[in-house]
């Protein structure tokens, strides 16, 4: 099969498409990572008239479809995340909604699930006070735990605001981590990720903010089971993965080095909690059955070419990266549409789109050749006039 794709240097060039899909054969095997893909949301576009100005209106069947077939790889979700545009089209009575259908589905079906909690509810702003920000995430936790459901505490906005330094994180989420029933996952996502957590736990200073968050997690360990650190620089995990007590576990959010992040070395591995498994499932499947057997250097083979591809799709500005997320779960027809919460679609353009159908193409991310050539055709067709 071949199709003509847009290059960002302004030429039309023919692409032969490799065809070969990779996805698990017979039963999800047990991994030796415990592994969590955050998943994203499948609006419903008919009924999402005004997305830049109202709450999307999710199609629940399509969403939790999605879901189901992320458990049945072996995977774990990460729930009403980033990847879900939490703060980015989908706002806190969305999110809430996601979490109670989520868990109460996972339980129909099996699944095993964490949820976001975060602060979304409350505007940041000058006004916000560490009282506003502990009743806000109180409030979410709230939600999760009513459901029997456990907790990924994510990062705050209003907090990264609000906090005058590293004293005031430390107690607000010392007081939040000692009134939860159930170990949390704690959660640094970077300013690559959302400009507005810029200097969180209290500085600019990746190296000071780190000597924070250690503190925090050895302080609070038994209520701490993980932290997912999103920083796109495998240096900082790396530091603060050889500083956990035992038994805490690092989940790389290093959706540029996670495959070397979770083969690990002599010292120890990550466990996972990635965007990027959303569209990588399948062959990330198979790559991590490789690993649970012991085969090191096949799971590397099998995973190792996806990395060009989340690079593509993370690259800055990061926080657009839902947009290929999604267009990739259109085009392995995991949805009818490609439309999106707040109409992130237009986030990216054409010749990234191509890109993306490329380099998925090239590490077997394309479920469905076929289909994947017939919508990227269709979009092509409308997004730059390109036909045939």
């Amino acid at each position: 099969m071949q199709i003509r794709l847009p290059h960002t240097d302004g030429n039309i060039k023919l692409h032969e498409l490799k065809g070969r899909p990779i996805r698990p054969e017979g039963k999800a095997v047990s991994f030796n990572r415990t592994v969590y893909a955050a998943a994203h949301v499948v609006v419903n576009p008919f009924a999402t008239v005004d997305p830049w100005d109202a709450s999307p209106r999710v199609d629940w069947d399509a969403t939790l479809a999605f879901r189901e077939h992320l458990y049945k790889l072996g995977f774990k979700v990460a729930e009403a995340m980033d990847t879900a545009q939490r703060g980015m089209g989908v706002d806190w009575p969305v999110a809430r909604e996601l979490i109670q259908r989520s868990l109460r589905h996972a339980r129909s079906v099996g699944g095993d699930l964490a949820c976001g909690v975060g602060t979304d509810q409350l505007a940041a702003g000058p006004n916000v006070t560490l009282a506003d920000v502990e009743a806000a995430y109180r409030e979410q936790l709230g939600v999760v735990e009513a459901e029997g459901g456990r907790v990924v505490l994510m990062a705050s906005r209003a907090l990264a605001l609000c906090a005058k330094g590293a004293e005031d994180y430390l107690a607000l989420y010392g007081r939040l981590l000692h009134d939860v029933s159930k170990p949390v996952v704690l959660h640094w996502l970077g300013e690559m990720f959302d400009p507005a957590l810029r200097g969180y736990w209290g500085t600019t200073d990746l190296a000071r903010a780190l000597d924070t968050v250690a503190r925090l997690i050895a302080d609070n360990t038994s209520k701490v089971e993980g932290i997912k650190v999103s920083l796109l620089d495998a240096k900082w995990e790396l530091d603060l993965r050889r500083r956990l007590p035992a038994g805490v576990k690092m989940y790389t959010g290093d959706d540029f080095n996670y495959a070397e992040l979770m083969a690990g070395d002599a010292s120890g591995h990550s466990h996972g909690l990635l965007g990027i498994f959303d569209p990588i499932a399948p062959v990330a499947a198979v790559a991590l059955a490789e690993l649970a057997a012991g085969r090191n250097d096949r799971f590397r083979a099998l995973l190792d070419p996806t990395v060009a591809l989340s690079r593509e799709i993370f690259r800055a500005p990061t926080r657009h990266y839902k947009a290929g997320v999604v267009f990739l779960a259109w085009l392995n027809g995991h949805q009818d549409h490609f439309s999106m919460a707040g109409g992130l679609q237009s986030a990216r353009g054409a010749a990234h789109f191509a890109r993306v159908f490329e380099l998925a193409d090239a590490c077997w991310v394309l479920a469905n050749p076929e289909l994947a050539v017939q919508r990227m055709k269709r979009y092509l067709s409308v997004a730059c006039g390109i036909d045939g």
